[in-house]
């Protein structure tokens, strides 16, 4: 599937989070529920594991599973290290990348959210956006995560952030946008060198998502 903008769009695209809100699966139940995400069909789009710094002891060391380890503003997944609520220059200095939080508590607006992504293209830095992307479009005050990749993929970042349901398009040849398409060699590099991943509670959420707009 290297050559199928589907596989460079998706592929990994969903850490999947089950202790953090508004799940918050107890460790036995979160790790059950992640191992029906990797017995499922469409495990390809599952990324890391999310797992809370404090809880690590309760972890089974022979799970053989990837990591995001969670701290208070950081998260650190192998060499990388994720830094919230850090100004992107300083982020940059750091040699780390950013992550933002797009929905609990405080959700961002469209133009912060889109600020937030052109800044990262601009300083060449690697973002993970995490919580409140659920839906594939904008649905009750959330982010949709397909708007978020065509802010990635594209630029023109608050039109694609508000664009509505039915406005993306994405098949074996191309995601497509509003006259315009990328490729999968153009989304492996935008999932490479600007949008890493999504951190998502839940993984069969989204993925029923994209199964009801018959994207898989």
């Amino acid at each position: 599937m290297s050559d199928d903008a589907r596989a460079a769009l998706l592929t990994r695209l969903f850490d999947h989070a089950p202790t953090f809100p508004p799940a918050q699966l107890p460790p036995a139940e979160a790790l059950a529920e992640d191992r029906r995400a990797r017995a499922s069909e469409h495990a390809w789009l599952l990324g890391r594991l999310v797992w809370p710094a404090s809880k690590l002891a309760e972890l089974p060391q022979d799970e053989g599973r990837a990591l995001a380890v969670v701290e208070p503003g950081i998260e650190r997944q192998d060499e990388a290290l994720y830094l919230e609520g850090v100004p992107l220059d300083e982020i940059v200095e750091r040699g780390a990348r950013a992550k933002i939080r797009c929905g609990g508590e405080q959700v961002p607006s469209v133009e912060e959210l889109a600020a937030f992504v052109r800044g990262c293209r601009e300083r060449g830095l690697v973002l993970k956006a995490t919580a409140g992307l659920h839906h594939a479009y904008p649905t009750a005050g959330e982010h949709g995560f397909l708007n978020l990749l065509a802010a990635a993929v594209f630029g023109d970042e608050e039109e694609a952030l508000r664009a509505g349901r039915g406005a993306f398009q994405l098949d074996a040849s191309s995601f497509r946008w509003d006259g315009r398409a990328a490729d999968a060699e153009q989304l492996a590099g935008v999932r490479a060198s600007l949008l890493h991943s999504i951190g998502s509670c839940s993984f069969f959420e989204p993925v029923a998502e994209l199964e009801r707009l018959g994207l898989l």
